[in-house]
């Protein structure tokens, strides 16, 4: 199972918009995606209702984790999403 921590980079979290993005690029991957606080239980990232129940604020760091052929190519464009302000495209 790959693994990546990141800072989330959109000024509003992952909250609308910015987490509608999101899901719509884990589920993209096909692949088994998690998202959540270190420390604390991961939700599935294709899950709208999941990723904002997280209430991931602006600047906090979240876990990624994926399972599966490429996941380490999925995570790090899941990743690059992530750092960018989606709220602001």
């Amino acid at each position: 199972m790959a693994q990546r921590t990141v800072t989330i980079a959109s000024s509003v979290g992952l909250h609308a918009r910015p987490a509608s993005l999101f899901v719509e690029a884990a589920a993209a991957t096909g692949l088994d995606v998690e998202i959540g606080r270190a420390g604390d239980d991961l939700v599935d990232a294709t899950s709208i209702l999941g990723v904002m129940a997280l209430g991931a604020k602006f600047g906090e760091e979240v876990v990624l984790s994926a399972d599966g052929d490429g996941a380490d190519e999925a995570l790090e464009t899941l990743v690059a999403l992530l750092s960018r302000d989606l709220d602001a495209e």
